[in-house]
């Protein structure tokens, strides 16, 4: 089973942002802990005794709030970089997806439920490839607990049966799940990827993004997993 863990960066109700992420990391089953112990060195390096209690979250760890507060920024940004690494030397076994929604681009819906089904639709497509390779996996999409928990699951319910705008999601096992951050290494990769990628179109500040940008889905020379949607002209 391929696991396909999800977050997101930036708001889209801040009025002073212009950007909203909605980025996955996919992950085969089996990789998933040995990633975890990477991270876990990471967050090591700032609480030997108790690595688990270093969240990896890319806000406040470039900011330097809460509990990154008065530790060096070049300690706290290479510690962005080298998780981000970690996608970046495990492509293409991992594999990136992100939607990018302008507060002005052209979109119906709402950027939650429109970044939502670029992902979701590119993920199953990916999954569909390994199907006519001759190996067929379920997805599942890992969500950071938020308060679109409900929506997403339900949308997911309609991708499914009713079908998206591009046809009808056939390879997911399960709606989403949803888990604590805080619990979840993986999530926090997400949390991080996402980060990197608001960055990169929010401030055009690529230092984190470059080391990811070639992670992305892709088949025959075509990007298949950034998806960006940029403002109407």
């Amino acid at each position: 089973m391929f696991l396909l863990y999800v977050d997101e960066s930036g708001s889209p109700g801040d009025p002073n942002q212009q950007q909203f992420v909605l980025a996955g990391v996919s992950v085969f089953e089996r990789e998933t802990h040995w990633i975890e112990e990477q991270l876990n060195e990471i967050a090591a390096r700032f609480n030997p005794a108790d690595p688990y209690d270093i969240e990896l979250h890319g806000s406040p760890m470039r900011s330097g709030r809460g509990e990154w507060k008065g530790l060096p920024m070049e300690k706290r940004f290479q510690a962005i970089k080298d998780a981000l690494k970690i996608v970046a030397d495990r492509h293409p076994n991992v594999r990136l997806f992100a939607s990018v929604i302008h507060r002005n681009a052209p979109i119906t819906e709402d950027p939650v439920t429109s970044a939502f089904e670029q992902l979701a639709s590119r993920f199953d497509k990916y999954l569909m490839r390994h199907h006519l390779r001759g190996n067929s996996q379920r997805g599942i999409a890992i969500f950071d607990k938020s308060s679109t928990e409900k929506s997403i699951q339900n949308l997911a319910r309609v991708f499914k049966h009713d079908g998206h705008s591009w046809g009808q999601l056939r390879n997911f096992s399960e709606v989403p799940l949803f888990l604590d951050s805080q619990a979840s290494r993986l999530i926090q990769l997400a949390d991080l990827v996402a980060f990197a990628i608001f960055r990169k179109f929010e401030a055009n500040d690529s230092q984190f993004y470059d080391i990811i940008a070639h992670c992305f889905d892709h088949h025959q020379g075509q990007n298949h997993g950034l998806h960006v949607n940029g403002p109407q002209e």
